[in-house]
């Protein structure tokens, strides 16, 4: 590797403001794209999604029916209270419900209107 290396030579570029041409030309993004381009399609449908948050809520009634366990007295320890069926039973069989629902609204597909 050479130390001599000459400097990198800094280009600048000119040029003139046409602010009449450039503020009638200028127009928005957002609305031009709403406008002019074809309507497009959303990834899932209106029941996809409805399943979605319904598997969602699931997960989310699950989780709350797994927490908590907080013991009357810090000296007792009970059993009952941790190891309760709520907590090692309906709540992971209610998470998995919501799981297998968020995997049936993702695979779902609508059932299309015959044409006419």
């Amino acid at each position: 590797m050479s130390k001599n290396k000459p400097p990198k030579k800094k280009v600048v570029v000119t040029t003139e403001t046409k602010s009449k041409e450039t503020t009638a030309t200028v127009r928005r993004k957002g609305s031009a794209s709403r406008s002019t381009g074809p309507k497009e399609e959303m990834l899932f449908g209106k029941a996809n999604y409805l399943l979605m948050l319904a598997g969602v809520a699931l997960l989310m009634i699950g989780l709350l029916l797994m927490s908590g366990g907080k013991m009357p007295s810090p000296d007792v320890w009970d059993d009952t209270l941790i190891y309760s069926w709520q907590r090692t039973v309906l709540a992971p069989l209610v998470i998995l419900i919501g799981i297998a629902l968020e995997i049936v609204a993702i695979f779902h597909k609508p059932k299309q209107m015959p044409a006419a």
